[in-house]
């Protein structure tokens, strides 16, 4: 197995945390972020609309095995991506968080 290539076994590897120019270029629309962590804020008409989403991105995690950090407020939902045992954001983060926008444009239509 090539170095370049993550192994969940591995541990701790700074060398799958991508730098903040990589982060830049890569996040997707709607999203903030450097090379620390990627986060976006998602509105709703209700809480309940922000719970219910909160909960479809948590399902979309577990079957991506890759887990945000979910912040549920009043009626606005943020997600933040960071992978702990690379220390920053990884292209697994960069994956998960256009999953997350592909389930937005799900859910809103737009």
């Amino acid at each position: 197995m090539s170095p370049e290539v993550y192994d969940p076994r591995m541990g701790y590897d700074p060398r799958r945390k991508l730098t903040d120019g990589d982060v830049q270029s890569l996040k997707p629309e709607g999203w903030w972020g450097d090379d620390g962590k990627l986060f976006r804020e998602f509105p709703f008409a209700t809480y309940q609309a922000g719970v219910d989403f909160a909960v479809r991105v948590a399902a979309l995690a577990e079957a991506q095995n890759h887990h945000p950090d979910l912040h549920i407020f009043y009626r606005r939902v943020r997600v933040n991506y960071f992978t702990h045992d690379a220390g920053g954001v990884t292209l697994r983060d960069i994956e998960g968080a256009r999953a997350v926008n592909a389930l937005w444009r799900e859910v809103t239509g737009a």
